[in-house]
């Protein structure tokens, strides 16, 4: 596997990089509650919960347990979000992506998302990955389906605000080339 340190995926409209404190404050200002409405983790309160949440994700890095990328748009390098592989010392790695709400509905998250699962595909050895996902998130679970995903459990758990989650997982399997065989 490449040094996680240094990954750079990029695609006709985005460049996905490692996170970086240098992002904190978009981080901040973007992982807003509305943005959480669907997933585990809550919007930081300040700045500094966000920081600490950066380090972590930076050690986790270290760590080559985890690889978070902030996901910029090419030509004009805004911040739109940041999507992850996590677990990645495991055989079935985990998905996630969210992207900030001015956004959305351009089709940045599936994107992302597709660069990932192209990297993961190259660099890890998976049996496959994991999406978990709120059955309510449409946009999110259509991502899912656009890799081949398989819908393969259903449960319910409670996020980081102790609201209710209707959790799909779909799992997603590598795509082997007569090349790569």
């Amino acid at each position: 596997m490449e040094n996680l340190e240094t990954v750079n995926l990029k695609s006709d409209r985005l460049i996905l990089q490692p996170v970086e404190l240098k992002y904190k404050e978009e981080i901040f200002q973007e992982f807003t509650s509305e943005i959480t409405t669907y997933m585990y983790p809550q919007a930081a309160k300040n700045i500094s919960e966000t920081e600490q949440v950066i380090k972590e994700m930076i050690q986790q890095r270290d760590d080559r347990t985890d690889l978070v990328l902030v996901i910029s748009n090419k030509k004009t390098l805004e911040f739109l979000g940041m999507c992850g592989v996590h677990k990645i010392d495991t055989d079935t790695p985990e998905l996630g992506v969210w992207v900030k709400k001015s956004a959305q509905g351009r089709g940045f998250g599936k994107e992302a998302i597709h660069l990932l699962k192209n990297w993961a595909d190259g660099n890890l050895n998976y049996k496959y990955l994991s999406y978990p996902v709120d059955r309510r998130n449409i946009r999110s679970r259509k991502i899912a389906l656009s890799l081949g995903g398989k819908l393969f459990d259903s449960y319910q758990k409670n996020n980081l605000r102790d609201d209710f989650l209707d959790l799909v997982e779909y799992r997603i399997f590598a795509h082997y080339s007569v090349a790569k065989k």
